[in-house]
């Protein structure tokens, strides 16, 4: 939800040591690379080494699971980014594609174990889209960062 209260993290977030994999769609890639540089921004303001971070890209949001997948099975990454932007249309494609998508990338976190920050928007056009680019980005960066973080101590 746009402007929702998302609380507040109980401790400071230091990413400083945290290796990070971000898989970007590029349908919709206005908006996707919009997000990524939010999200790469706050990665870097949350202390995150830009060697530390791995961003490829793929061509929709149904490929973001199978990237994310490979990074995790990597062995290489603290916590996993998935970026992309679903725009409804005028067919049953954009409930396949968003469902199956966030199916996805809740599969690849519970079984790795690795913490996925799920930003594959899913709005009815494309200034709903535009209107949370920077904000998702930026949440998706917090969110990766505070449960490498929460995992680590829980370990």
């Amino acid at each position: 939800m746009l402007n929702a209260d998302k609380g507040r993290s109980a401790a400071a977030l230091d990413g400083g040591k945290l290796r990070v994999g971000v898989a970007q769609a590029r349908f919709n890639e206005g908006v996707t690379t919009a997000l990524a540089g939010a999200c790469l921004d706050e990665l870097a303001a949350l202390g995150v080494r830009r060697e530390n971070i791995v961003h490829v890209t793929v061509p929709g949001a149904l490929e973001v699971p199978l990237a994310l997948q490979h990074m995790a099975r990597s062995g290489r990454f603290d916590a996993l980014i998935a970026l992309g932007c679903i725009i409804r249309g005028e067919t049953y494609h954009f409930e396949l594609v968003a469902n199956e998508s966030g199916d996805g990338v809740t599969r690849v976190m519970l079984d790795s174990g690795l913490p996925v920050a799920n930003a594959i928007l899913t709005t009815e056009n494309i200034e709903q889209a535009v209107a949370r680019q920077t904000d998702k980005g930026r949440d998706a960066a917090r969110v990766a960062v505070e449960m490498a973080l929460l995992k680590e101590q829980l370990a």
